[in-house]
């Protein structure tokens, strides 16, 4: 079992922000040798097009958590709604393993169900929609086998696209809807769930309406992005947390 285990999520790493590719070149070195695994729950980058689109910051990106994986530590990434186009060759280049959504995972605590959370956003019906068509196998090879300029103009018109529709949507419609979180809890028979997504970071205590093997608590911690902070969740023997600190 894994002594100490690190989860982030929603970086968003893009060449724009060479503060957040900074700070978690920083956080890699803080923790290098000082956990067993680290999970990244989705949208490490803003923006993925494909494997075959290298360029300095994925390079220096890999280069780092290879660095990070060779010093001891497992490391495992998810699917974002930004990035889920990151593939097996680009995570073999960090030392990492793709995982599924909604796996659960050992930890020094107990199991606990991860994920990037965006499915539990069912409120989001137009959102639903767009991310059942592009999780589909026949778009993403459809969308691969097209060329990196064109993979790039769709990229940016969907970028645009989800700003304009994320600015006039209400807040309660995009974060998760509470009856999801408890339908996915019970689906797995868990009581601890981790994800990000929402950009609002959290420990919730949840009082399940009917108890899960005999639990009627359950928490559900939220991760939050690396914008103005950067934010992690630690396990270990003692517990749990949920930090921040500034980029």
């Amino acid at each position: 079992m894994p002594r100490r285990i690190l989860f982030i999520s929603d970086l968003h790493l893009e060449e724009g922000r060479a503060d957040i590719t900074a700070a978690l070149l920083a956080f890699l070195d803080r923790n290098e040798s000082a956990c067993d695994a680290l999970y990244i729950l989705g949208d490490l980058f803003e923006v993925w097009i494909g494997d075959d689109d290298s360029n300095e910051l994925s390079a220096r990106v890999a280069k780092a958590l290879r660095s990070f994986h060779e010093a001891g530590a497992d490391i495992f990434i998810l699917h974002g709604n930004r990035d889920f186009l990151l593939g097996t060759d680009y995570a073999a280049s960090c030392g990492a393993t793709i995982i599924p959504d909604s796996i659960i995972i050992t930890t020094p605590i107990g199991p606990a169900i991860v994920l990037h959370g965006d499915d539990l956003c069912s409120d989001d019906v137009q959102y639903m929609q767009f991310r059942t068509m592009v999780r589909q196998e026949s778009w993403q090879q459809d969308f691969l086998s097209k060329t990196l300029s064109e993979r790039r103009a769709f990229a940016e018109q969907a970028r645009r696209q989800s700003q304009q529709a994320t600015s006039i949507k209400e807040n309660a419609i995009m974060d998760v809807n509470p009856a999801a979180v408890e339908q996915r809890l019970r689906e797995h028979g868990q009581t601890l769930m981790i994800h990000g997504h929402t950009h609002r970071p959290a420990i919730h205590e949840i009082e399940l309406e009917a108890a899960i093997d005999s639990r009627n608590q359950a928490r559900r911690v939220v991760l939050g992005d690396w914008d103005s902070h950067g934010w992690y969740a630690a396990i270990d023997a003692d517990g749990l947390v949920l930090e921040k600190f500034p980029l």
